[in-house]
C-alpha cells in the first residue's frame, strides 16, 4: 500500500502538469502580441488547437495505450508536456514565423495533456485503496490546485522579475513534468482488469445503454464546469466594471478554489457520504447558481453565484468517472478514454453555447448562462436514471 501511495502521489502531480499545460500560455497572450506582433485573433487560436489536439489524443489513445502499457504511455505524456514547455521558450525566436513556434509548442504539450487525461484516472482506479471514490475526488482536486498555483505563482514571478523573463518561467514549469516522468519509471502499477479478464471494446461500450448514459453525463459534467468558468472573468468585468486582473481573481480563481475545496471535501469525508446523494445535491446547487447568475439583477450576488457554481460542479467529473468504473468494471482503457473525450466535448461545447446565445442576445452573458442551465439539469436527470437503471 505504501508503494502504491507513491503511484497515487505521482498521479496527483500529473494533474498539476495538465493544469500547467492548459493555464500557463493564456497568461502570456498579450505578451505574445506585444513581443512578436501576432494579432490576438491568431493567438487565441492556440486555445482551440490545445483542446482540439487533446480531443484527438483521447480518441487515438484507445488504439495504443494497452499495447505499449500504462508506464510507457505515462512517461511519454510527461516527455511531451516538458518538451512543449521548453520549446515554448525557444521555438518562437528560432522559427521564421514566431506563431509557428508557438503552435508547435502547444501541440506538443497538448498531446501530453490529452494522454494524462486518459491515463491518470484509470491508474489511480487500478491502485488498491479502501475507498476509490474518495481517491478519485482528491485526484481531480489537484487539477484545481494546479490551476490556482499556475496563475498565482506566475503572477508573483512576473511581479518580482518582470514579464520579460517569461521564458525562464516556462523552463521552470517544465521541471515538474520532467521530474514526475522520471518518478513514473519506478512506481508500481496496479491492474485495471482482473487477471484472465478482457476489457470491453469500443463497439461493446457504445452498445451498452449504461455506458451511453455515463458518456452523456460526462458531456454535461464538462459543460457544467466550463460554461461559467470560461466566462467568469468577462462576466466580472462586464458586471462590475473592474480590471481584467481583478476579474481573473474574482472570477476563475474563486471558481477554481471552491471547485478544489468541493473535491477535497469529498476526498476526506467520502466514506461517510453517499456519492449519488452528493451528486444530486451538487446538481441542484449548480442549477440554482446558474439561475441566480442569470436572473438576479445584483452584480455582486451574481458574481458570488459564479463562485458557488465552482463548489457545485466539483464532484461531477470525478463522480461520474467513479460511477462508471464501479458499474462497468470491464470498461478498461477504452472506457476511460471515451469518458475523457465526452468530458472534453462538454468543456468546449458548453462555453461555445454560452457565447453563441450571448452573441444572439446582444452580448448579454446572463442569457448565455441561462441557456447553459440545461447541462446541470440533464446531469441531474442522468444521475436519477442511472440509479433506476442499475437497480
Amino acid at each position: 500500500m505504501n508503494q502504491y501511495n507513491k503511484t497515487i502521489l505521482a498521479c496527483f502531480i500529473g494533474y498539476i502538469v495538465q493544469a500547467i499545460a492548459n493555464n500557463f500560455v493564456p497568461l502570456l497572450f498579450l505578451t505574445f502580441q506585444n513581443v512578436y506582433g501576432i494579432p490576438l485573433s491568431r493567438i487565441t487560436m492556440l486555445v482551440s488547437v490545445n483542446f482540439g489536439v487533446q480531443l484527438l489524443t483521447d480518441i487515438l489513445s484507445v488504439s495504443f495505450v494497452d499495447k505499449i502499457g500504462y508506464r510507457s504511455s505515462m512517461v511519454m505524456a510527461h516527455i511531451f508536456g516538458a518538451a512543449g514547455l521548453v520549446s515554448l521558450s525557444l521555438l518562437p525566436d528560432l522559427c521564421p514565423d514566431p506563431f509557428l513556434g508557438l503552435l508547435i509548442s502547444v501541440i506538443l504539450y497538448a498531446v501530453g495533456g490529452g494522454l494524462l487525461e486518459v491515463l491518470v484516472s484509470p491508474v489511480v482506479e487500478a491502485c488498491p485503496s479502501e475507498n476509490k471514490e474518495k481517491a478519485m475526488s482528491v485526484l481531480h482536486s489537484f487539477y484545481c490546485w494546479g490551476h490556482v498555483g499556475v496563475v498565482a505563482l506566475s503572477t508573483l514571478f512576473f511581479q518580482m522579475f518582470g514579464i520579460g523573463n517569461w521564458r525562464l518561467l516556462a523552463f521552470m514549469w517544465a521541471l515538474i513534468p520532467l521530474c514526475n516522468g522520471i518518478l513514473f519509471t519506478s512506481v508500481p502499477f496496479g491492474t485495471l482488469i482482473k487477471e484472465g479478464g478482457k476489457s470491453l471494446s469500443v463497439r461493446q461500450l457504445f452498445s451498452s445503454g449504461m455506458f451511453l448514459l455515463f458518456f452523456i453525463m460526462m458531456i454535461c459534467a464538462g459543460a457544467s464546469e466550463q460554461s461559467v468558468s470560461q466566462w467568469a472573468s468577462a462576466f466580472a468585468e462586464q458586471g462590475l466594471g473592474i480590471t481584467k486582473t481583478a476579474g481573473d481573481l474574482a472570477g476563475p480563481m474563486a471558481f477554481a478554489v471552491l471547485m478544489g475545496l468541493s473535491r477535497a471535501f469529498y476526498g476526506k469525508y467520502g466514506d461517510r457520504i453517499h456519492l449519488d446523494r452528493f451528486m444530486v445535491y451538487s446538481s441542484i446547487l449548480c442549477i440554482a447558481s446558474y439561475l441566480c447568475i442569470s436572473l438576479v439583477p445584483s452584480p455582486i450576488i451574481s458574481l458570488f453565484a459564479c463562485a458557488v457554481s465552482g463548489l457545485s460542479v466539483g464532484i461531477m467529473w470525478p463522480g461520474t468517472f467513479s460511477k462508471a468504473s464501479s458499474s462497468l468494471p470491464k470498461g478498461g482503457t477504452a472506457m476511460f478514454a471515451l469518458l475523457a473525450l465526452g468530458g472534453d466535448l462538454g468543456c468546449s461545447g458548453g462555453p461555445t453555447l454560452v457565447g453563441m446565445v450571448s452573441s444572439v442576445t446582444g452580448g448579454n452573458l446572463k442569457m448565455g448562462i441561462l441557456a447553459g442551465v440545461m447541462f446541470p439539469i440533464l446531469l441531474l436527470t442522468g444521475i436519477l436514471l442511472q440509479g433506476k437503471f442499475k437497480r
